[in-house]
């Protein structure tokens, strides 16, 4: 009985709070360097320092979904992770975990963002058609694989951080040229793996996905369209800086508010992080961010880059290229995910948890909304007293 009165407050309080609060609002986090870190030696473990599987350790801290990153060929530059067969092994883990996936085809060997996408090396003496074609069918094989084994993701992302365009350089935007030439290598690119998505999984939402999320990004997607470029969805790429992160902050919620009301599609920060070593700064950054979020009531999804990095833990292949490790890692030095990653849990749209301790209708003690004890409420974000759900924000 108690459950399901609560379960009844947290209806009433989310229905009488800002219409963003709702269950299809994806908090969740990229680890696609997860498989590489645990055949490293890295483990996970939960609050209590007991060894946790990753995708289960997220879903119990209140995460409903995870991102994954696609390499058509990583072994010639990097190594074999992010292909075909890793992405399955971390795919059937999320699922059995319980959480949505979003995949990511960076359409190239390694790395691609604004600056750097570069063509696979099995790809590198194709025309362009043949690699409209070889596109299509590298996103239709791992969909496939994917599919064949009951998963179904939720959205896919056709390019990363394409602001400048996809696969160069056949897919470039190239502003030395005019009027749709500018547009049409980076289009048919893009709607190669739109349709290809399409073929394979028809209600998945496709995610065109930009950096620099808090600047006025309009006009790219304007263009795009304007061109004949398809989108189910927009992804935003949003790290708040240091000394600016309540003004980045408010301007990704602005942008993402202009975005969903001239395109009409759903709208995700698909990347966001702090630095590692501002933790309880990190925190409140986190937490204003869904704070805001929540009450401007247009993004259905944020998601954590690779946050389970710690231990300032770094790929092999960095050492070979003198990278220093990724700084915004988001778990504690002993393997625990940290405090940055409490909004994560509590903030938008998040539910009650059904394990946990029972939470009598009369008590004067704090709960988390996994029904786990606390000694004070949170100063930001949802917790329990009186078997009600309450808001400190």
């Amino acid at each position: 009985m108690c459950k399901t009165l609560l379960t009844l407050a947290m209806m009433a309080m989310l229905s009488g709070h800002a219409s963003a609060q709702t269950t299809d609002f994806a908090r969740g986090a990229d680890v696609s360097w997860s498989t590489e870190m645990e055949a490293g030696g890295k483990h996970f473990y939960d609050s209590d320092g007991r060894q946790t599987e990753l995708m289960q350790l997220l879903h119990s801290i209140g995460m409903n979904a995870v991102r994954l990153r696609v390499w058509v060929n990583p072994e010639t530059e990097y190594g074999a992770w992010c292909d075909r067969a890793d992405v399955l092994a971390k795919a059937r883990r999320a699922k059995a975990a319980g959480l949505d996936v979003m995949i990511d085809f960076h359409y190239s060997d390694f790395f691609a963002d604004p600056g750097r996408q570069t063509k696979p090396t099995a790809w590198s003496a194709f025309t362009y058609e043949q690699t409209k074609t070889a596109l299509a069918a590298h996103t239709r094989d791992v969909l496939s694989a994917l599919k064949a084994e009951g998963i179904e993701p939720r959205w896919v992302q056709v390019g990363n951080e394409t602001r400048n365009g996809m696969v160069f350089d056949a897919g470039r935007i190239d502003w030395s040229k005019s009027g749709a030439g500018v547009w049409s290598g980076y289009v048919g690119l893009s709607n190669a793996g739109y349709d290809a998505v399409k073929e394979v999984l028809p209600s998945a939402l496709v995610i065109v996905h930009i950096d620099k999320g808090q600047e006025d990004n309009t006009w790219f997607y304007r263009d795009f369209k304007k061109q004949g470029g398809r989108f189910d969805a927009i992804g935003l790429s949003h790290y708040p800086a240091a000394a600016t992160w309540q003004t980045d902050n408010s301007a990704i919620v602005n942008r993402v508010t202009q975005l969903a009301n001239t395109f009409n599609v759903p709208v995700l920060i698909v990347e966001t992080g702090f630095f590692q070593s501002q933790e309880e700064l990190g925190q409140q950054v986190m937490q204003d961010l869904f704070d805001r979020i929540a009450s401007a009531g247009k993004c259905k999804g944020i998601f954590y880059w690779e946050p389970e990095l710690y231990g300032w833990w770094k790929p092999a292949d960095y050492v070979r290229r003198g990278w220093n490790a990724y700084d915004r890692g988001a778990f504690t030095t002993q393997g625990r995910p940290g405090k940055m990653l409490l909004p994560f849990g509590s903030g938008v749209g998040a539910g009650i948890g059904s394990t946990g301790a029972d939470l009598h209708a009369t008590t004067t003690a704090f709960y988390d909304l996994g029904g786990r004890a606390l000694a004070t409420p949170p100063a930001h974000g949802l917790y329990v007293k009186d078997g009600r759900v309450r808001v400190n924000r």
